[in-house]
C-alpha cells in the first residue's frame, strides 16, 4: 500500500501542544486566508469554493459552493455551523473544535464575508466542554485581533459570532432541528419544502448550515485557489477528509486523507494509521460512515475513499466514522446497541420512528440475551421495510427526517450477512461469542 503525499488541510497546526493558541495560529499562517478573501469580492470567494467542489462534510455530501448558491437574497440572513457530533464513534469534528479553533473561526468569517451575512451561529454538542471553551476563547481572541467585530481588517465588513451549546440531543445534527434548538424550541425536524433553511431557515429568514470540518477548509482554498484543491482526490470527491477510525484497530485516531487515492485497507492496516487489528484474525464488518450507514464487509476492504465509489457500492461515506469489527464481535449485539442508540435519541415526532425504532430494539434485545425466536428474523425485517420501504439505500422516507429510514442498516446488514448467527442465539438460547 502506498499513501499519497497531499497536504495536511485542516490539521495542519494538530500536531503541536499548543495548536489551540492564538501564538501558534498566528506564527503558522493565521488569518491569511481571511485576509486575502477580504481583498476579492463575495463572488469571487465564491466562485473559488465552486471551483474546488467542496463537498460538505457533516454527512450528506451536498456542495457547498451551491448551497450557498442557493441562499434567497433578503436584508437579514443568517450563517449556522453545525458542530452537533453527536452519532456514536464519530469524532473528527471534536478533532477541529479542541486542536483548530482559531481555523474554525477564521473558516467561518470567509463563509459570512461570500454570503454577505453579519451574523453567524456555532452550534456545539455540550458535552464538548473543552472544545466549547477553547471556541469561545478563540472567538474572544479574534474580536481582539481585529477579525471580528465591526469593520473587519479595515474591510468594511462586519461580522459577529455566538458560540451555541446545545443540550445533548442527537437529532439537533439535523440541520433543521438544529435550528428549532437554536431559537429555544425543542429540537424538532421541520418538514421539507417549505422549510429549506436556505429559503426559511433561522428565525424564518434564509439561513446556510455548514458543517465544522466544511469551514476549516475555507482559508486553505481562498489561499492557494479551487483548482488547487480539485486537483486532490478525483471525480466529485476532491480535497482531503477526516476520518475517525475506530473498533478494533491497533491505533484509532482521527486522519486526514486524499479523497479516493486511499481505501479502506489503507486506512484500516497501513502503519502508519490504523496499524492493523490487534487480535490478528480477519476483519468480520465495517461501518463506511456512521452507525447509520450500510455495512460493507471483508470484499469491500480495496474500495476507494470516495463520496460516488461509496455510495455505488451501497452505502455511505457520512459523517467520515469508519468502525472496524473483528471475527470476535458478536454481530446481534452490534446491531442491538445501534438500534438502542436510535430508540433513545428518537426525537418522537414521526409514528415510524417513535415506534418502530422501540419494537426493534426489544425485539433484538429479546435475541441477544437467548429469548428470541426464529420468527423474530422476518418480524424484524418486516418492521424495517414498513420504516424504510424496499430497504433500498439511500432509504425511502416515512418520517419528517432521515433518522427513522436509517435504523434498519445495521439490522438488514446484519441479518442478511449474518444470519446464522442470529439463529445461533436462538437455538443455543445465547451468545456464541459470550
Amino acid at each position: 500500500m502506498s499513501l499519497t503525499d497531499a497536504p495536511r488541510i485542516v490539521t495542519a497546526r494538530a500536531g503541536f501542544d499548543d495548536s489551540h493558541s492564538i501564538d501558534r495560529f498566528l506564527a503558522t499562517g493565521g488569518f491569511d486566508g481571511l485576509r486575502k478573501a477580504l481583498t476579492l469580492s463575495p463572488t469571487q470567494v465564491c466562485e473559488q469554493v465552486d471551483t474546488a467542489s467542496l463537498l460538505g462534510r457533516g454527512g450528506a455530501g451536498f456542495p457547498a459552493g451551491r448551497k450557498w448558491s442557493m441562499l434567497r437574497k433578503a436584508d437579514v440572513s443568517y450563517l449556522v455551523i453545525n458542530g452537533d457530533e453527536s452519532e456514536p464513534a464519530t469524532f473528527k469534528d471534536h478533532l477541529l473544535v479542541e486542536k483548530e479553533p482559531h481555523q474554525l473561526i477564521e473558516g467561518v468569517v470567509i463563509a459570512a464575508y461570500a454570503l454577505q451575512v453579519s451574523q453567524a451561529f456555532i452550534f456545539l454538542r455540550g458535552e464538548f466542554a473543552l472544545g466549547l471553551e477553547r471556541v469561545q476563547t478563540a472567538v474572544n481572541d479574534a474580536y481582539a485581533a481585529g477579525a471580528l467585530g465591526q469593520n473587519i481588517f479595515g474591510s468594511g465588513f462586519s461580522l459577529d459570532i455566538v458560540v451555541h451549546p446545545g443540550a445533548g440531543a442527537y437529532i439537533c445534527g439535523e440541520e433543521t432541528s438544529l435550528l428549532e434548538s437554536l431559537e429555544g424550541k425543542r429540537g424538532f425536524p421541520r418538514i421539507k419544502p417549505p422549510f429549506f433553511p436556505a429559503a426559511i431557515g433561522l428565525y424564518g429568514e434564509p439561513t446556510v448550515v455548514n458543517n465544522v470540518e466544511t469551514v476549516s477548509n475555507l482559508p486553505w482554498i481562498v489561499l492557494n485557489g479551487g483548482e488547487a484543491f480539485a486537483a486532490l482526490g478525483e471525480g466529485r470527491s476532491t480535497g482531503t477528509r477526516l476520518f475517525a477510525l475506530s473498533g478494533h484497530v491497533r491505533n484509532p485516531a482521527v486522519y486526514e486523507l486524499e479523497m479516493v487515492k486511499h481505501t479502506f485497507r489503507d486506512l484500516i492496516f497501513a502503519p502508519t494509521l490504523g496499524g492493523g487489528i490487534p487480535s490478528g484474525t480477519g476483519v468480520k464488518a465495517i461501518i463506511p460512515g456512521g452507525v447509520s450507514a450500510p455495512w460493507f464487509y471483508e470484499e469491500h476492504l480495496d474500495l476507494p475513499l470516495g463520496q460516488d465509489e461509496v455510495a455505488e457500492a451501497g452505502s455511505m461515506l457520512g459523517s467520515g466514522s469508519i468502525v472496524v469489527m473483528d471475527e470476535t464481535t458478536c454481530m446481534v449485539k452490534a446491531a442491538w446497541r445501534i438500534t438502542r442508540f436510535f430508540s433513545r435519541e428518537s426525537c418522537g415526532q414521526c409514528t415510524p420512528c417513535r415506534e418502530g425504532s422501540g419494537w426493534l430494539e426489544r425485539i433484538l434485545f429479546r435475541l441477544e440475551n437467548g429469548q428470541g425466536r426464529r420468527e423474530d428474523l422476518d418480524l424484524l425485517l418486516d418492521l424495517c421495510d414498513n420504516i424504510a420501504p424496499g430497504l433500498t439505500w439511500p432509504p425511502q422516507q416515512t418520517t419528517i427526517c432521515v433518522l427513522g429510514p436509517s435504523i434498519p442498516s445495521s439490522i438488514h446488514s446484519s441479518i442478511s450477512r449474518f444470519r446464522d448467527e442470529f439463529l445461533a442465539h436462538i437455538t443455543q438460547g445465547r451468545c456464541p461469542h459470550a
